[in-house]
């Protein structure tokens, strides 16, 4: 059979937003026909919005419903709890398919490169952030929440997630899909207040608007802003508008109007950590105070005025960022923590193309996908026209179901991920929750494969 006469087979590895994105945008290209598997080493899809969202942003989770229209698609299938560089190899794929997508974000974690940090109760944000979202990788770990105060360093909306979280009332938090055994360890938290600290100051921050604006709705608390630290500078008429939004609501909470709750956010700039301290566990945070300055380009950067803070905490979370890790055999930036690439096509690599974070860097929000999808499948489409893509002359698919059961005899097909789905569904319903997640994963196993507990292997 002529290569151009059947479907365009290709892999997306990885099952986030990214991933799905990229499928969408291939089913809907009419001069395109495409048979689309997606793989996971999870045995759940949807990625961030998953295991990355907050269980109280509800209205951002609700994503995944066009995610699941997607996987409805006649030419789509789905294979979790399968790795690719484990159970199978890229190699391999590249050799099965026309067209391989590497939508696999960026799962490393920014260092802070400070004397004291790998004390106990130094935590990545990516871990606890797993952790209260039921992740199979972070679902066994504990978290010391009996001191007063918990300090964030970042200025993002992860870090106002993890902030905001660790304050929320459980009333709140129990109508959530929040993991069960992070509801549980919440609700017995003797946190009070968590201290979210910014080396730069509040118009370099990188928190959303409506993400700073709904703290007090979830907190049941007004937010700590010192006055001083958001008082008028000349200049601010050429700010973006994003900005002035930000510094809006800053001063509104500075102004003291709404009062502290029982547990309440503290929001300080100007900040950096430069030490931990503590006999075996983080007993104290050292900050130093910066001063900014702006270069002949622009941007604003943080200067050490040589004071300092020393603030008692036993829990210290780092929110500064994602970093990518290397895929055997695929090029990689150490730098930007990326796969070197033209508009998604691989630099120096056939038929391979990237998405998402591992494309762009850890920037943007969910929807920023989309297009960054699109803009990959538009360039495959191209080198398809062109001929820098060729079909194989096979197609290597065929048999890739029974392929992929002899490397995981536990494979988790759409058909297994739906039942996964409908047991946390039921499960939440009679409590009023989206869902009850399972987060062991012979548990999901259990589910997903119909299996007794005594036929666990």
């Amino acid at each position: 059979m002529d290569a151009t006469a059947r479907p365009l087979s290709v892999a997306v590895v990885g099952s986030g937003p990214s991933g799905f994105y990229a499928a969408g945008a291939l089913f809907e290209r009419a001069d395109l026909d495409v048979r689309l598997d997606m793989f996971d080493r999870l045995a759940t899809p949807w990625g961030l919005v998953r295991f990355g969202v907050a269980p109280d942003h509800e209205k951002i989770k609700s994503v995944s419903s066009v995610y699941s229209k997607i996987g409805e698609h006649q030419s789509y299938r789905f294979f979790g709890n399968i790795e690719v560089g484990r159970h199978i190899t890229g190699k391999e794929l590249a050799e099965r398919y026309d067209v391989v997508i590497y939508a696999v974000g960026t799962e490393g974690d920014r260092k802070l490169g400070i004397p004291g940090e790998d004390l106990a109760g130094s935590i990545a944000a990516v871990q606890f952030v797993g952790w209260y979202n039921g992740h199979p990788d972070y679902a066994d770990l504990n978290f010391d929440l009996s001191s007063e105060r918990a300090v964030v360093v970042g200025n993002g909306n992860v870090a106002l997630d993890v902030a905001r979280i660790l304050c929320s009332p459980y009333e709140q938090l129990a109508k959530t899909d929040i993991a069960d055994h992070a509801l549980e360890a919440l609700r017995h938290s003797r946190i009070t207040e968590v201290l979210v600290v910014g080396r730069r100051g509040p118009a370099q921050a990188a928190f959303t608007t409506p993400e700073l604006k709904e703290l007090p709705k979830f907190t049941d608390s007004g937010v700590d802003v010192a006055p001083e630290q958001v008082a008028e500078e000349p200049g601010e008429d050429t700010l973006p508008r994003a900005v002035k939004r930000n510094l809006g609501v800053l001063r509104d909470y500075a102004s003291g109007e709404t009062e502290l709750g029982e547990r309440h956010i503290s929001l300080r700039f100007q900040r950096s950590p430069v030490e931990l301290r503590g006999n075996g566990k983080v007993e104290q945070i050292v900050l130093g105070h910066n001063e900014l300055r702006t270069g002949e380009d622009g941007r604003v950067s943080a200067h050490d005025t040589g004071e300092r803070e020393t603030v008692q905490t036993g829990l210290v979370l780092r929110a500064v960022g994602y970093q990518g890790v290397p895929i055997e055999g695929l090029p990689f930036d150490p730098r930007r923590g990326i796969i070197p690439n033209t508009r998604g096509r691989v630099d120096g690599a056939e038929r391979t193309y990237v998405v998402g974070w591992i494309k762009r860097g850890p920037t943007g929000v969910i929807g920023t996908n989309k297009k960054d999808s699109v803009e990959t499948v538009n360039q495959l489409v191209e080198d398809l026209e062109s001929g820098t893509l060729r079909r194989h002359e096979r197609d290597g698919t065929l048999d890739v179901e029974s392929w992929l059961a002899g490397r995981q005899p536990h494979l988790v097909t759409a058909e297994a991920w739906q039942r996964i789905d409908d047991a946390e569904r039921t499960a939440g319903e009679p409590h009023g929750r989206p869902r009850v997640k399972i987060c062991d994963l012979e548990d999901l196993l259990d589910v997903a494969l119909n299996r007794s507990t005594s036929a666990k292997a």
